[in-house]
This record gives C-alpha cells, sequence and structure tokens, in this order.
C-alpha cells in the first residue's frame, strides 16, 4: 500500500474516527480503516459494488481484507463531490428541501426494492446473512435497562402492530439514513453521495425512512420524502410505521446516552414515549395522508 499518512484529513463520521481523506494516483479518495471490526472493509467493498448504479456511492480503489490492529484492513474508494446535507439544509429555502426531499425519498425505494430472504447483519463479502438472534423487542429493552416507564409496554405493544400492518419483507437497510451520511451539490441541488455504510443489514423497508424522519420536525422535508415514497407499495401510515421500524436503533442509541449528545438526545425521546406511552412521543405528525 502507498503510505498516505502525509496526506491524510480525518473526516467527521464513520465508526471511531477511522476515516480519512487521502490524494491516490491523482484523485481525491477516502480511506478507511477497520480496526474494530477487520471483516466489515470486504463487507463494504460487496455493497457498494452491488448497489453501484442504483445508488450514489464511491467506486472501489483498493481493498486491503486482512490485517491487524496496528495494520487493519482498509478500503480505499473515490471521493464523491458535494457538501454535507445537514449542512446543506440549514439554510436551504423550501423549494431546495423540496428537491432534496423528493430525492430522498427516491432513494429510500431503492433501497426498500433491493430483497433478501432474511434479516440480519452481514457476514462475508458474498454478503451472506447472520440472523440478528436478539430474541423480541420487550426482552431488548429489559436488558438495556433504561430505566424507561411502565408505559413503554404500550410503545412496543404499538410498534408490533404497526409492523404488522405493513409489507412482509426484507430489505437492504443502510441503518445511518440521515442527513449527515449524505452529500448534495449545493448548485444543482442533487444528491450526490450516499455515505457510511458500516451498520447497513437486512431488515425492515420502513427502518430507513424512521431512521431519517426521526427527529425531524421539518414538515416540507418529510412531505416531499414520502409523496416520492407513497407510490412505492409500501402502504399507509409511513411515519408511524418507520418509527415502529426504527425503534431497536433508536433504543440501542439511548443505552449510550453518556457518550454524546446524540444518544443523550434518543434516551430523552424514548422516556418521552414510555411517559406518554406512545410511539409518537411528542414528535410533529409528519404524515398528513393517512
Amino acid at each position: 500500500m502507498v503510505d498516505f499518512a502525509a496526506s491524510a484529513v480525518p473526516l467527521a463520521g464513520g465508526y471511531g474516527g477511522q476515516t480519512f481523506a487521502v490524494s491516490a494516483g491523482g484523485e481525491d479518495a477516502v480511506i478507511k480503516f477497520y480496526a474494530k471490526d477487520p471483516g466489515r472493509a470486504a463487507v463494504d467493498a460487496a455493497l457498494f459494488e452491488l448497489v453501484r448504479g442504483l445508488l450514489p456511492v464511491p467506486r472501489v480503489l483498493d481493498l486491503k481484507r486482512d490485517g491487524s490492529y496496528e495494520e487493519p484492513p482498509y478500503l480505499l474508494t473515490e471521493r464523491l463531490p458535494g457538501v454535507n446535507l445537514q449542512v446543506f439544509l440549514e439554510t436551504a429555502s423550501d423549494e431546495q428541501r423540496r428537491t432534496v426531499g423528493t430525492q430522498l425519498g427516491e432513494l429510500l425505494a431503492r433501497l426498500s426494492g433491493m430483497p433478501f430472504l432474511r434479516p440480519g447483519m452481514f457476514r462475508d463479502d458474498e454478503l451472506g446473512v447472520e440472523p440478528f438472534g436478539t430474541g423480541d423487542l420487550a426482552e431488548y429493552v429489559a436488558g438495556l435497562r433504561l430505566g424507561l416507564a411502565d408505559g413503554f409496554a404500550d410503545v412496543i405493544d404499538e410498534a408490533e402492530e404497526l409492523l404488522a400492518g405493513g409489507v412482509d419483507r426484507f430489505c437492504l437497510v443502510h441503518s445511518d439514513f440521515n442527513p449527515k451520511n449524505l452529500l448534495v451539490d449545493p448548485d444543482t441541488v442533487r444528491i450526490t453521495g450516499l455515505i457510511d455504510w458500516e451498520f447497513s443489514h437486512v431488515g425492515s423497508p420502513y427502518a430507513d425512512v424512521g431512521n431519517l424522519l426521526r427527529f425531524s420536525e421539518d414538515k416540507v422535508l418529510a412531505g416531499a420524502v414520502l409523496a416520492a415514497l407513497r407510490p412505492m407499495g409500501l402502504g399507509d401510515r409511513l411515519v408511524d410505521r418507520g418509527r415502529a421500524a426504527d425503534l431497536w436503533a433508536l433504543l440501542d442509541l439511548a443505552g449510550r446516552a453518556a457518550e454524546h449528545e446524540i444518544a443523550a438526545r434518543a434516551h430523552r425521546l424514548v422516556s418521552r414515549m414510555a411517559d406518554t406511552g406512545t410511539l409518537a412521543g411528542g414528535r410533529p405528525d409528519l404524515d398528513v395522508v393517512h
């Protein structure tokens, strides 16, 4: 491998701060090291090959499959153009947010249309799937010891009922589908990249919708997302079903409340859900069409 140390610039995002902007072969590139999860390098490379042309993911330039903690596996990819969508949305007009929202809905529709036979985590570069094996949701909540009010039992019942009434299939889930992991061209308002796939797995077609709208109060953006998704055969109550499918990930995040502000925000949300006994937990109604 070429020594990138001199030009490496740490990038925000990713697991454990292992992602750097570098120069490779005369072009801008991104190198990601996998010290904490070595097998994931080959999985991510395989996923990029699977979805390339369907989703805005980078070209794989190089892959080191094996290594040690000191010299870990890595994935070298092209650096996609654009700016962080989260930053862009802070000053975007209503028209720009509608344009972005429509594209986000289209990307979610493509993800939901990539079927797999069973849910679980990817285990190798053949994209074999290892079942989760985490028990039911009530057992999972009890094991987290979050100190939630008794009303959370009603939240679990609501979530299970919603998902039972939705589509019964599994698909590719990005699992961190939100503006901080998307890039946009500020001049054309076109989405140019969907990055940070390290938590992707096979799961519910509503999971990424729930992740995207987890903390959202932007009815303009959400309305455009949902308008693009509704013709895709996922049924009604997309926000509610998204929140239901997102519950596992939200609870996992809440269990790490002491680590950073987003996790603390997740803990405050699940506490409100328990106090109110509702899946919404005081969040706004973003889906005006039922």
